[in-house]
């Protein structure tokens, strides 16, 4: 998931397949190949993002670390996925971190 590569094309690519091959595998699922990869990417990016480990990592490095090499794209996708952009939603989960507990 890392590899901005990884595309349908370039999994056809690496098993010496044909392109259309990945898609007709996808043929009867609620999403294509490729929206498959891009969600698996945002999902791994949004958990790094409320990781405290990673907290002084940059969105963008985030970005590029899921596959994601320009930072106005991945920003795009992920308004897009969870109705809130990465900066947004990284603020929140570490005011959600610091608050008060009962």
């Amino acid at each position: 998931m890392h590899d901005p590569q990884f595309t349908p094309a370039g999994v056809a690519a690496a098993h010496h397949i044909s392109t259309s091959y990945p898609h007709r595998l996808f043929e009867n699922e609620e999403a294509t190949v490729a929206a498959w990869i891009r969600r698996r990417r945002l999902e791994a990016a949004r958990r790094d993002l409320v990781d405290p480990a990673l907290r002084s990592c940059p969105i963008h490095a985030v970005a590029a670390r899921w596959g994601f090499p320009r930072a106005a794209d991945f920003s795009r996708a992920f308004r897009a996925a969870y109705d809130i952009t990465p900066t947004e939603y990284r603020s929140r989960a570490a005011a959600a971190d610091t608050s008060p507990r009962r």
